[in-house]
């Protein structure tokens, strides 16, 4: 097939997909034929017996193939229609039932073969079948029923059937002509089957063992072309020289450490002998610093940046909020401003003409430190000689994000901090391209935040402990719970929350509002009242979770915790206890004992540090939900898992850095097949050639 293939070839080629579909399968992440073949299913029923109903038991799950002899409808109430047709299953007759589809008689007639699935019921004499599959005809490869069926995750409008038949077309027309890509070694030392064999048995199995086999191929294949372009990063990175250096032994440096009111913990100074010595080298620096909660990695980052600003250089920090933008600012702006160099602060709430004016400075090379949000990737924010970048919380995203920052300069340096601890695994699946760093324990007089789990009926108790320490001076957050897409929505959650404490249980303090839907300035205005104190305690969603710093606060409340993950939940925490004063976080859940909710629970109460929490945490929920679906950002995986599948990926990975170091360029004959896929799944990368 041509470049691209079955990636580029638009879904609406297909039979049966009109306008209407092609905007409910975009929904579903489908739009090319590739995306169809590779749209794997979740779930597989095994149809591959069928038997008449009366030889099956009441509520059992079965398939009966029979012919449709007659049928009627019913209403028994308004809004109600039952479609019942009987059915000669060869052993007598069997009632198939749906509901509120009436199309149904008219698209089996009485005379046409049919196959049912679904639960038997008996009512007195009658044996039905509530139907939640069918198949009309006696087609020789059915796509719904008689064989192993695949399940697939569905949006609205689009059915199972529709999209069975969708892929057995898409693999009729081009499963054979598909060209394989993983090198021939790799498939015979791992015992994998080619890519057509495998497409048809995944979506459409003889047997489970035949399915097994091929789900093997595709877990490795996605592990192998993510841990490959991780590979050609690493190696395309360290392969070209920077064009900027820094002094060896840095006065500022010197000065920054001796005005510091303490002194570097350990963690902190391994840490950053890591990272000055990176900045010393000839090549590019591409490290990730992670550091627990209040680990206090923001004091080696301003280090990292005043050795850029000190040679007359460039460096921005990226954070993924306003908020935290601006907390960084003001906290690195305090290092700064008695040595004279100026902390500027770059995001997309700016007034324009304040925007343009920065946009001149950065241009100019005269904002020589400069601390923003994702704004600072726009196109037409251009750095005259930006030397150093660091990405905040970048666990949100992922390689493509690093490698579209690292074109605002000529090979800048970057460094990546995250406060969320990663599992090894994970690490190793969301930044194998870079080193890692990690500043474990907290700096001194960092008392251990006391955590403490209760049911809602005692959260006027600890709404009342709330009120005793703002009584003592002291400020509180209280974080109102993520609630259900049903439900009514996370803002007006919060704001029925802060009216009911301000006229309730906190009456007389003094109780506001922040959410992420605020305007810039209405964010700032509540998080300078907070941080001043004129603020007692601030209700809040999530958008307090990382990074917001404010010493005076000793109290927290998160309402219905067990909706939040692990790692949330411990970085919700770690914003209290950060001045030195006794702190406590209240969990309050209803979670009942012995669910994954209140393990979750237990585990946050008993367990301190983060990266034994997060070890926890991927143990207790996967992958998918450890960081949130909406910051999984680019892992790349449809079937497989970092965790489950963890064999796999230690293979890939060594697999994938024995291919780069030996082919660099991915040239060699028997590599260029999977170079072109890459290619075509991270398309607009220049990946390849490397060196």
């Amino acid at each position: 097939m041509q470049e691209g293939g079955v990636w580029d070839r638009d879904i609406q080629g297909l039979k049966n997909i009109g306008p209407k579909r092609v905007l409910l399968l975009k929904r579903m992440g489908i739009s090319t034929v590739g995306e169809l073949l590779y749209y794997f299913p979740r779930d597989y029923h095994d149809r591959s017996r069928t038997r008449p109903a009366a030889a099956c038991g009441s509520g059992e799950r079965a398939t009966v193939r029979g012919v449709v002899v007659g049928g009627e409808e019913k209403r028994p109430r308004r809004g109600l229609t039952v479609t019942r047709l009987f059915i000669d299953d060869g052993a007598g007759r069997t009632v198939a039932v749906w509901y509120n589809q009436p199309f149904i008689r008219r698209q089996l007639p009485v005379g046409t073969p049919v196959l049912v699935t679904g639960r038997v019921r008996r009512y007195g004499g009658e044996v039905q079948v509530q139907v939640s599959d069918y198949e009309a005809g006696d087609p020789d490869e059915p796509v719904s029923a008689g064989r192993i069926v695949p399940i697939y995750p569905l949006t609205e409008g689009i059915s199972q059937r529709l999209v069975r038949s969708l892929v057995k077309s898409a693999l009729d027309r081009w499963g054979e002509r598909l060209e394989e890509f993983i090198p021939g070694d790799m498939l015979s030392r791992y015992v994998l089957p080619e890519i057509g064999p495998a497409l048809r048995a995944v979506h459409c199995p003889d047997s489970f063992p035949e399915l097994k086999m091929a789900r093997r191929r595709f877990i490795f294949e996605e592990f192998l072309i993510h841990q490959t372009v991780i590979s050609l990063i690493r190696k395309k990175v360290r392969a070209r020289p920077k064009a900027h250096a820094y002094p060896e032994n840095s006065l500022l440096e010197k000065i920054f450490l001796d005005r510091l009111p303490f002194r570097l913990t350990p963690g902190q100074s391994r840490a950053w002998g890591e990272i000055s010595r990176d900045l010393q080298s000839p090549y590019p620096m591409n490290r990730l610093l992670q550091g627990d909660v209040g680990s206090g990695k923001t004091v080696v980052c301003a280090l990292a940046m005043l050795k850029a600003a000190g040679a007359g250089l460039q460096a921005a920090l990226m954070a993924p909020t306003e908020i935290l933008a601006d907390q960084h600012r003001k906290n690195i702006a305090g290092y700064f401003d008695p040595m004279g160099i100026r902390v500027e602060l770059f995001t997309g709430g700016m007034k324009k003409k304040d925007r343009e004016a920065l946009i001149e400075k950065i241009k100019s090379g005269e904002a020589r430190v400069v601390v923003g949000t994702h704004a600072l990737i726009q196109e037409d924010v251009k750095f005259k000689n930006l030397a150093l970048v660091i990405i905040d919380e970048q666990h949100r995203f992922g390689v493509r994000q690093r490698a579209a920052v690292r074109q605002k300069g000529p090979n800048p340096d970057v460094l990546v901090m995250t406060a969320t601890p990663i599992p090894r695994t994970m690490a190793m699946t969301l930044y194998g391209d870079l080193d890692a760093s990690v500043i474990k324990g907290v700096p001194p007089g960092r008392k251990p935040v006391e955590t403490v789990v209760c049911p809602r009926s005692q959260a006027g108790l600890v709404y009342g402990e709330i009120k005793k320490e703002v009584s003592r001076g002291r400020q509180a957050y209280v974080v109102c719970p993520m609630v259900e897409e049903s439900e009514k929505t996370d803002l007006q959650a919060a704001a029925e929350l802060r009216e009911y404490l301000a006229g309730g249980p906190l009456a007389g303090c003094r109780v506001e509002l922040l959410h992420g839907r605020m305007g810039a300035g209405d964010k700032e205005r509540i998080m300078s009242g907070f941080r001043e104190g004129l603020i007692d305690v601030l209700v809040s969603t999530t958008v307090v979770e990382v990074g917001v710093d404010v010493p005076n606060a000793t109290v927290m409340a998160v309402v219905d915790a067990h909706r939040f993950g692990l790692a949330q939940l411990h970085q919700l925490r770690g914003r209290v206890g950060r001045g030195g004063h006794s702190a406590r976080c209240y969990l309050i859940s209803d979670a009942g004992g012995g669910t994954a909710a209140s393990s979750r629970l237990e585990a946050i109460r008993t367990i301190s540090d983060g990266f034994e929490l997060a070890e926890k945490d991927l143990e207790l929920r996967g992958p998918g939900e450890l960081f949130g679906s909406r910051q999984w950002g680019e892992m790349p995986y449809r079937i497989a898992d970092p965790v489950r599948d963890q064999g796999a990926l230690k293979a890939a990975a060594e697999e994938a850095r024995r291919l780069v170091e030996g082919d660099p360029g991915l040239m060699k004959p028997g590599n260029r097949m999977l170079a072109r896929e890459i290619h075509v799944r991270f398309g607009g990368f220049n990946f390849l050639p490397v060196g």
